[in-house]
């Protein structure tokens, strides 16, 4: 029963942008580090709220008291709507405590130099992600982290927001792939065994609001449409591992409010064609190279006649932007 400006204001979450986490991935493929994983045990609780907050509750099931009370909060609780921003506030306070600085472009992402080495951390929220050029670096820190917040270690770094991650150090190479979670999206929108495309896009289509629906009919059967849902996970898929499908989806989620027919289409179109590459991977370390820009523009393609501006940032082989 919170109100917005009453009993809470902020709602910040902790997230590293996966731009920096791709890059984190190209770098700690480059330079052979180690990646490791860990969150923190019911991190929530560690927020603290500022005086003068009054938030008050209703007894939890169990709770043992005589007659009924409310109770007068002191520390954070899972649920409660500011509890995100105040366990960043502590935890970014420990992680300044221990040395580490707040990165200036992401606010996820702590770095600190020790005697000429490096270690970075990456937060989302409570499951971090942590590498550097020295193994006893990271070890020592884990156990300075656990002395302020229990935590729990989960060892070399396998998933992260669905993201499968495959860190071969033989040959020193980082694979990101979103395999499940194709194969979950093909299967909630009945996909699964549908035809593949070796395109994302329908060859030469242009779609415009002269697609949308005419008439209240065609508008009613669109309504049945998961259109929203659709797009909303091919977004996760393409800003994730997924950039040769950015354009498509771009492109459809122009027309959210008003789908039509030809536009439903296209979207399965794109589903198709993840069918028939879901196992690719964003690969770091395949080529040897600096970082790489490419970038074009065309404001002729579409019928707003607008600048579409396109571009792609890849560090050793592999897309980070």
């Amino acid at each position: 029963m919170q109100i917005y400006g009453v009993d809470y204001f902020d709602t910040f979450s902790l997230v590293a942008r996966l731009t920096s986490f791709r890059v984190l991935m190209a770098l700690v493929a480059h330079f052979g580090w180690e990646l490791e994983a860990f969150d923190f045990n019911a991190a929530y609780l560690n927020g603290e709220l500022d005086e003068g907050e009054e938030i008050y509750m209703q007894e939890p099931p169990g709770y043992e008291s005589l007659g009924e009370f409310i109770k007068l909060l002191l520390k954070a609780l899972y649920r409660l709507k500011q509890a995100t921003v105040k366990w960043y506030r502590v935890l970014r306070q420990t992680l300044i405590d221990l040395g580490f600085r707040v990165s200036s472009m992401d606010p996820g992402m702590f770095y600190t130099c020790i005697g000429g080495h490096l270690l970075v951390l990456a937060v989302h929220v409570d499951d971090c992600g942590i590498t550097g050029d020295l193994p006893k670096l990271i070890a020592l820190y884990k156990r300075k982290l656990n002395d302020h917040h229990a935590l729990t270690e989960l060892g070399p770094m396998n998933w992260l927001l669905g993201i499968k991650v495959t860190h071969d150090r033989n040959v020193q190479t980082i694979l990101l792939s979103q395999t499940a979670f194709i194969e979950s999206i093909l299967a909630c929108f009945s996909l699964t065994d549908a035809k593949v495309h070796d395109t994302p896009m329908i060859p030469a289509v242009t779609y415009s609001k002269d697609d949308s629906p005419k008439n209240q009919v065609d508008a009613a059967r669109m309504c049945k449409v998961p259109y929203r849902e659709a797009i909303s996970s091919l977004m996760y898929a393409a800003i994730a591992t997924c950039p040769d499908i950015t354009f498509a989806v771009s492109i459809l989620s122009q027309f959210l409010d008003n789908p039509g027919e030809a536009h439903w289409e296209g979207v399965k179109w794109i589903f198709r064609y993840l069918s028939g590459t879901k196992d690719r991977t964003l690969t770091y370390r395949e080529e040897r190279h600096d970082l790489l820009g490419y970038t074009d523009a065309d404001g002729a393609s579409q019928p707003h006649h607008r600048a579409i501006l396109g571009y792609a940032f890849l560090i050793d082989g592999g897309a980070v932007s």
